[in-house]
């Protein structure tokens, strides 16, 4: 039986493309009481409502609101058992430009999903982070750092309340808005058939809807509170992607955008001290553990796992999994189904 059979769910950030796969696996795998999804967006939520319709999914609600609005939050969350936090603004260089705006719902509206799950109780908080808060170079990337440490220092604040705060943190999603890939495809289908890079050496982690899904799952059921969660997941050179989707296309190279990165890197050498490898059932996921000792009861369960071995850091360029070739256009396939382009 399902850990959220009969439990009520909410997503933040709820109609986007991550609210969507979750949605579609709680109902077809979970058997949850209520799903509520709350995001600003009045035309995303009617899209999605025509999508799923109440008389077929009447576990459905949709909950029209900002996570900048805590006495929003405060009827949100009201009989809520587990919160995914999804909701953030992400355009790297709009939020160059407007940095209150970036604080203002991705740390501040995290630390308001923080203070009323705290209040009303709720069971466990799972937020979705990005290879971006690692080292970051540009505002967003500073905003999700923030926010990961609001996440697991958070754990502090609940008292005798059995709420715990956890965070998952993963590349980029094969086909999402921000990626690349529905660039190429929009150039291919108008006939171009040369491709514009940045660097030809630029390398990325790649990860499909369904294992962020997978992944979020995981630490809904495992996370005891203050762990950062990373999936296992393969590497991608830009030149291979350009090859898999165009092989006689050429390329032009454009140039590094600002407060963008040659390399991606999920897990750095300084936050690696204590990272663990678990294996659940075919997914290889990394734990990386709290360092505060007020956290180190809520993690026991995880030293019966392998630690990753003194100067471990896990970046895109020195994966040990490429894709290249057949099995990298066999996982664009596979991956680009789920998404809408």
């Amino acid at each position: 039986m399902s850990f959220l059979r009969d439990k009520v769910i909410l997503i933040t950030g709820g109609t986007g493309s991550f609210g969507k796969a979750f949605v579609k696996c709680l109902l077809k795998e979970h058997s949850p009481k209520k799903i509520i999804l709350l995001s600003r967006d009045e035309f995303k939520q009617w899209q999605m409502s025509k999508e799923f319709p109440e008389e077929k999914y009447p576990q459905l609600r949709f909950f029209l609101g900002d996570i900048r609005d805590k006495d929003r939050l405060r009827f949100a969350f009201e009989g809520v058992d587990y919160v995914v936090h999804a909701a953030a603004l992400k355009h790297v260089p709009i939020l160059e430009y407007n940095p209150f705006e970036a604080v203002k719902t991705n740390i501040i509206g995290a630390q308001n999903i923080i203070e009323v799950a705290i209040e009303k109780g709720v069971k466990k908080v799972v937020a979705l982070s990005t290879d971006k808060a690692v080292s970051p170079v540009n505002l967003y990337g500073a905003t999700k750092l923030a926010m990961e440490k609001l996440f697991i220092a958070s754990n502090a604040y609940v008292g005798s309340k059995d709420t715990s705060f956890s965070v998952v943190r993963y590349g980029n999603v094969v086909g999402s808005r921000g990626s690349v890939i529905p660039l190429f495809l929009r150039l291919l289908k108008e006939g171009e058939r040369e491709l514009p890079i940045t660097d030809p050496r630029m390398t990325r982690f790649w990860i499909t809807l369904e294992e962020g899904v997978r992944l979020v799952l995981f630490a809904l059921e495992e996370a005891m509170g203050g762990e950062v969660f990373v999936p296992k997941i393969p590497s991608v050179k830009i030149l291979d992607l350009v090859q898999a989707l165009c092989p006689h296309c050429k390329t032009k190279i454009i140039g590094i955008r600002p407060g963008e990165k040659l390399h991606e890197a999920l897990i750095s050498i300084d936050e690696a001290r204590d990272v663990r490898l678990v294996k659940h059932q075919d997914r290889e996921y990394f734990v990386i553990l709290p360092q505060f000792s007020f956290e180190s009861r809520r993690v026991e369960k995880w030293q019966a796992y392998p630690k990753m071995p003194e100067g471990f850091y896990y970046t895109s360029d020195k994966n040990q999994w490429w894709l290249q070739g057949e099995e990298l256009k066999a996982f664009l396939e596979k991956a680009l189904e789920e998404i809408e382009l």
